[in-house]
């Protein structure tokens, strides 16, 4: 109780901006743009380039056998694989640009491309 007997009217709003700012800064800097085509990989080659506008599932060869990629109101996500674990299955859907789900035992990736890329920790 006796430190905010210390606390100023202009220190509230202070503290208001910081957060405000920060809040702000969040949505503009880290949120993607909006995505318009997925860019499906197989062994780390590109093997096809589809559109997000029409709603379908791509079935894509692996090495440990075949992962199906759904698509569906401008969303992506791997919803089929054969990798034991099933962490990119489990990742869901993506939607901004930029985003990707990796089946690392099977070597199959969806990226969503289009608009600005959203930032990372590995962009700087």
């Amino acid at each position: 109780m006796l430190a905010l007997r210390h606390i100023k009217p202009g220190d509230y709003l202070t503290l208001l901006s910081g957060i405000s700012f920060t809040v702000w800064i969040s949505f503009t800097v880290w949120s993607g743009g909006i995505a318009d085509t997925a860019l499906i990989r197989s062994g780390g080659k590109v093997f096809k380039e589809v559109p997000l506008s029409r709603d379908q599932q791509i079935e894509v060869p692996g090495p440990l056998g075949s992962s199906i990629i759904t698509i569906e109101k401008r969303k992506a996500r791997i919803s089929s694989d054969p990798s034991p674990r099933q962490y990119c299955v489990r990742q869901g859907w993506i939607q901004q640009a930029g985003e990707i789900a990796i089946c690392l035992p099977n070597e199959v990736s969806v990226e969503l491309t289009g608009g600005a890329k959203k930032y990372d920790s590995l962009n700087y």
